[in-house]
C-alpha cells in the first residue's frame, strides 16, 4: 500500500491567480488507484461545470475548461496515460508513446468512476481505477498530478505538482514525482 498527500503549485505567471488551494492524496493498493483531489477557497470566483447528466460520456479537450488531470507512466519506460476528468462528469484517457508522441485514445477504459461533491468552500473530486487495465499490477510506476482552472473572466491557470518548463506543460516526465 503506497498513499502520498500533495498540494498543487499554479504556474508561475503574471496573471492574475483565483484564491484557492488545491491539495489531496494518492493511494495504491495492488492495482487499485484512489486519488482524491480537494480544491478550498473561493469557489465563485471559478468556471465549474455542473455535471448535467447521471451518464457521464467520453470528450476530448476537456483541458480547455476546469479539469482534473493526472498522468501515469511506467517507470523507466516513456509511454505513460493521460486522465481527464471534468467535475461535469465527462472523462477521456489517452496513451503515449512517448513525450508527446503517438497519442491515441486509450480504449482499455469504457468509463472512469468518479465522484464530485461541493460543500461551500470546497470541491471534492475522487477518483477509483483499475490499473490491471493498461499496467501490470508488479510494475511501478510514476505519477503526475495536475488541474486546469477556469475562472469566470475566462483566465486558465495550470496547477501541477511542479513547474520545470518556461510554458505549463504536464507532459514533461520530470513533473512524474510521485513513485506508486
Amino acid at each position: 500500500m503506497r498513499n502520498q498527500t500533495f498540494s498543487l503549485l499554479p504556474f508561475p505567471s503574471q496573471q492574475f491567480l483565483p484564491n484557492i488551494q488545491i491539495i489531496g492524496n494518492i493511494h495504491r493498493y495492488a492495482n487499485q488507484l484512489t486519488l482524491n483531489y480537494q480544491v478550498i477557497g473561493d469557489l465563485k470566483q471559478l468556471v465549474i461545470p455542473r455535471r448535467l447528466s447521471d451518464t457521464p460520456t467520453r470528450h476530448h479537450e476537456l483541458w480547455k475548461n476546469t479539469c482534473f488531470e493526472f498522468f501515469l507512466g511506467i517507470k523507466g519506460n516513456p509511454q505513460y496515460w493521460e486522465f481527464n476528468l471534468s467535475p461535469a462528469g465527462n472523462w477521456n484517457v489517452y496513451h503515449f508513446d512517448g513525450y508527446r508522441q503517438g497519442m491515441r485514445e486509450e480504449t482499455a477504459f469504457n468509463l472512469l468512476p468518479f465522484t464530485t461533491q461541493y460543500q461551500g468552500d470546497s470541491l471534492t473530486l475522487v477518483v477509483d481505477l483499475d490499473l490491471g487495465l493498461v499496467i501490470p499490477r508488479e510494475q511501478e510506476i510514476e505519477a503526475a498530478i495536475t488541474t486546469v482552472i477556469e475562472d469566470k473572466n475566462s483566465n486558465i491557470t495550470y496547477w501541477a505538482l511542479t513547474h520545470s518548463g518556461v510554458e505549463p506543460d504536464f507532459h514533461r516526465r520530470d513533473s512524474f514525482m510521485i513513485d506508486l
